[in-house]
């Protein structure tokens, strides 16, 4: 912009008209603009500013000082009968050719079925089980036979008090372990949509809050809680607010905190937890007491489930479902938006500075967007500390296949008119909604399976048609371009870096190791020497760094078989001094899991869940620790922090 206001007054004081007609070009270019470096929504007229073509260029709007992965989105203007039309016709080109592209998506997950179904039958004529072969089978059939124990229980418990409603017999198992938490739900798996039917079969609930985002969006907020000692709060104490995130006196009305519940000692620290692409926040629900959230819930922690906007419900303040600027939003407002809100809501209603913050996939992409320092840093003084699964920053070799390459190719014009400018092949969520539950699950693990060369390997096979009941959800066809079209993550391969800063990162990285080689190997350099040789190294390094002194202590567990995102890399980045305001608490890479394996495997809760719980307690503000419950299995954790790379 300054830029340009010197160019404008060069252009007055020379006279030129073709000079004039170029600024006011530029002028309407900046006028597009709609959002400012903070991410909330500008074109407040009180402000003198300007979105008119013809408003001078210092009253203009301009252009976001974002990274080149954050270009600008599409401006649409408010309805029109032309607009309506044109919004129409993006609707109708993309319900056809994005129908196209998902029946060949399901077939080519059916063709490569077959051979699977062949090798299958052939075991089974052999007279041999094709499921032996799987690593926890034995543990599997365990599961099975406690969830059919139970579930005959409590059919007979039902039956027994519908004969005689009125002998006070209440719905305990009998064979069931009697416990803290105490199920009010049970039997045979319905395969719904609903959170709190899965958290009441272990003994918990769910209540849901509506959250404003500054832009408008109303998102879903679930708050997990034992019934036994929580009163839920009120409908209308669980509408959305006003849209300020961290107002001056969020902390200040006590009254409205729930850990006024709990006395000092026996209030919990509070936990968020984000989803990954396409998901809602019931992944991290489905695998009954090895569900990360009731894991934590059950150990001692205030777990929070975030979603994000539209989800299943679109909801908007002011926008409608049609209404293109509804959904025109990619991984960055996800970022400076949802997060925020989330995280503010959480503070307030619970009354702590700072919270813990668990995310997978998509989650940490965001998280990681939100905390750079041209985005929104100072939301790390709001973070304890930040665990991020499967760390979506760096893509893996599966951006490569076939049909994410087409994405990538076609122009984003194409790609509007292929995938429209409302939600991302909307089609699926009539599925979701037609098909009977068990139907649904199958196609869904076939389809998502051949899309991201998942295995269920590593899950309990009798809840996985469960785990995509919660999947997928409505994204923008705008946030799909940002992951798989041809500007930002998919060519770039990094969510705030370019191909040619990632291309100098792996160049010094080669001279580094080729000079490490000829260090221990010749012994060229005297080891004073190459210490500080490589600490000035590091220095330079830091100069791009994407992270400031705002930043949380993170966290992070690495899938080592993960085609889909490459968190070696991620690792590396922080372990060379890239990143000098980092400070990693954890680290761990686990070679045999997969994208999915880190919330969903049979073995998560020993491998990532107790270490998460921990690191959760660790970090937390010494403060919160004074008046909180310590979490089982965290009494004898020091306080202290110390980075650990394991």
């Amino acid at each position: 912009a300054e830029k340009l206001n010197r160019f404008k007054e060069e252009a007055e004081h020379a006279g030129s008209r073709g000079g004039e007609s170029i600024i006011r070009q530029d002028t309407t270019q900046l006028a597009a603009a709609q959002e400012t470096d903070d991410g909330a929504s500008i074109g407040d007229q009180t402000s003198g500013q300007s979105v008119k073509p013809g408003a001078p260029l210092r009253a203009a709007i301009p252009a976001p000082r974002t990274h080149p992965l954050f270009p600008q989105l599409p401006l649409y203007g408010p309805p029109t009968l032309l607009r309506d039309l044109q919004s129409r016709a993006f609707q109708t080109s993309s319900a056809i050719l994005s129908l196209a592209f998902l029946g060949t998506i399901v077939l080519g997950s059916l063709f490569t079925s077959i051979p699977i179904l062949l090798k299958h039958v052939y075991l089974r004529l052999t007279c041999r089980n094709p499921n032996q072969r799987r690593p926890f089978y034995e543990e599997e059939k365990r599961r099975e036979k406690a969830r059919n124990d139970c579930s005959s229980s409590w059919k007979r418990q039902r039956r027994r008090y519908q004969a005689n409603p009125w002998s006070g017999t209440d719905f305990e198992d009998d064979d069931c372990p009697e416990e803290e938490y105490e199920p009010t739900e049970g039997g045979k798996d319905p395969l719904i949509c609903d959170v709190g039917y899965y958290a009441r079969r272990v003994g918990l609930d769910v209540e849901e809050f509506n959250v404003q985002t500054e832009d408008g969006f109303i998102i879903a907020l679930w708050h997990v809680y034992n019934p036994k000692n929580y009163t839920a709060v009120s409908p209308s104490g669980r509408a959305q607010d006003e849209p300020i995130v961290f107002p001056k006196d969020y902390l200040a009305d006590s009254s409205a905190t729930l850990c006024q519940q709990q006395p000092p000692g026996k209030q919990k620290y509070p936990v968020l937890l984000v989803h990954g692409l396409l998901q809602s926040a019931g992944a991290y629900c489905t695998n009954d007491d090895d569900s990360l959230a009731f894991y934590l819930a059950k150990s001692g922690y205030d777990v929070w489930l975030g979603n994000n906007r539209c989800g299943f419900h679109p909801r908007h303040q002011m926008l409608s479902y049609n209404d293109p600027r509804m959904w025109n939003w990619n991984i960055r407002q996800m970022g400076v938006m949802d997060l925020p809100a989330l995280i503010s809501r959480v503070l307030s209603e619970t009354g702590f500075s700072k919270l813990g913050l668990v995310c997978h996939s998509q989650g940490t992409t965001e998280t990681f967007v939100a905390l750079a320092k041209e985005q929104r840093p100072e939301l790390g003084d709001k973070i304890s500390v930040f665990c991020a699964l499967a760390p979506a920053v760096y893509a893996g070799p599966l951006i490569g296949k076939m049909y994410f390459k087409f994405m990538r190719i076609i122009s984003p014009g194409m790609f509007r008119i292929m995938f429209g400018i409302h939600a991302f092949i909307p089609f699926m969520m009539l599925m979701h909604r037609w098909l009977p539950g068990s139907i649904y699950g199958a196609l869904g693990y076939r389809v998502f399976s051949f899309l991201f060369n998942w295995t269920d390997a590593r899950w309990d096979r009798g809840l996985r048609d469960r785990m995509f009941q919660f999947a997928p959800v409505y994204v923008s066809a705008e946030s799909m371009r940002w992951w798989l079209g041809r500007e930002c993550f998919a060519s770039q391969k990094c969510i705030l870096a370019t191909r040619e800063e990632g291309r100098r990162e792996e160049e010094e990285d080669e001279e580094d190791e080729a000079g490490l080689e000829e260090y221990f190997d010749h012994g060229k350099a005297h080891p004073s020497e190459e210490h500080e040789e490589r600490s000035e190294s590091q220095q330079g390094k830091g100069r791009n760094a994407w992270y400031d002194e705002h930043v949380p202590p993170f966290a992070l567990w690495v899938a080592g078989n993960d085609e889909l995102v490459d968190g070696r890399r991620l690792l590396r980045r922080f372990e060379r001094g890239r990143e000098p305001h980092v400070k990693v608490v954890h680290a761990k890479i686990i070679d045999e899991y997969e994208h999915l394996d880190v919330i969903w495997a049979m073995d998560m809760i020993e491998k990532v869940g107790r270490e998460v719980k921990q690191v959760l307690w660790k970090t937390a503000p010494v403060e919160a620790k004074e008046f909180c419950r310590i979490p089982e299995g965290c009494e004898s954790i020091d306080s202290g922090i110390e980075p650990a790379l394991e």
